[in-house]
């Protein structure tokens, strides 16, 4: 029985116990009794961007609020595992104990490592041991990447695994000659008097692609430099519209070379105070 007179323990048992609570068919919550493992996934990939977002601008509350929203969705998958008898939660924990005592040797065991890049290579080996032991075929060296990861990432581990393979360029510049070569591409494609929609999705894709890459040499999470550029654009855009506002002005009905006179105002006010 939950106790809702108290305040909360910090136990996460009391979690497991609100979980269950609302799953309960009897007096649950009839929100939570319709979902299941699909229907919250994207919940759990939602909350893992709060969590990003948190930590990018720096709030540690909302962060502490943030993770635990997010320790709600482990929670959540764990109890319908254990409604349909598969796992419970204290078998995830169990779980990634295991792993984190199997995949650092040189913490908990006697191996030692020469750097970070060879600690690194033997973390992918571990991984490709425990993928052969359970049957798993593949054997490339890009096995084992998660195809659920958005896009942006999914990229730059396709690359970093490739490049252990050393099939990778030796420093950013002919990464920048590629790019090139790609928006040219790209370019054509767009002034061709018809539109192939499918090669010009393909040449998109290459861009982007190769911009990722760019990132990865850069040592840069491209997830977090897109964030940085919608901030910034969300920042200045909503500046040219409170700017508008104060001189009186219909911002919508300024026309372009209008709207680009406010933003080039902005831009300069924001180099004035930093």
């Amino acid at each position: 029985m939950i106790d809702t007179n108290n305040a909360p323990s910090g136990d996460i048992s009391e979690l497991i116990a609100i979980m269950a609570r609302l799953r309960d068919p009897q007096g649950g919550c009839p929100w939570d009794l319709e979902q299941d493992f699909s229907t919250i996934a994207p919940y759990t990939i939602e909350e893992a961007y709060e969590v990003a977002d948190a930590i990018e601008r720096g709030d540690m509350a909302d962060l502490r609020d943030e993770l635990g929203d997010l320790l709600l969705q482990v929670a959540f998958h764990a109890r319908m595992a254990e409604e349909a008898g598969a796992f419970r939660f204290a078998d995830v924990v169990v779980a990634i104990c295991d792993k984190m005592v199997r995949r650092h040797p040189h913490v908990f065991g006697d191996a030692s490592f020469a750097d970070v890049d060879e600690q690194t290579r033997a973390w992918e080996q571990l991984k490709a041991n425990e993928r052969a032991s359970k049957g798993e075929a593949d054997s490339s060296a890009l096995a084992g990447i998660a195809r659920g990861l958005p896009e942006w990432q999914r990229a730059v581990k396709l690359q970093s695994r490739a490049a252990r393979t050393g099939f990778d360029w030796p420093d950013h510049r002919p990464v920048f000659a590629k790019l090139r070569e790609e928006l040219d591409e790209l370019e054509a494609e767009f002034d061709r008097g018809e539109r192939d929609h499918d090669h010009l999705q393909e040449e998109l894709g290459d861009v982007f692609f190769v911009a990722a890459n760019l990132a990865r040499h850069a040592g840069i999470d491209p997830g977090t430099v897109l964030r940085g550029a919608n901030a910034k654009f969300e920042r200045r855009f909503r500046a040219m519209e409170a700017l508008a506002a104060a001189r009186g002005l219909d911002f919508a009905a300024l026309g372009l070379e209008g709207q680009e006179r406010l933003w080039d105002a902005v831009k300069r006010d924001e180099l004035t105070q930093s």
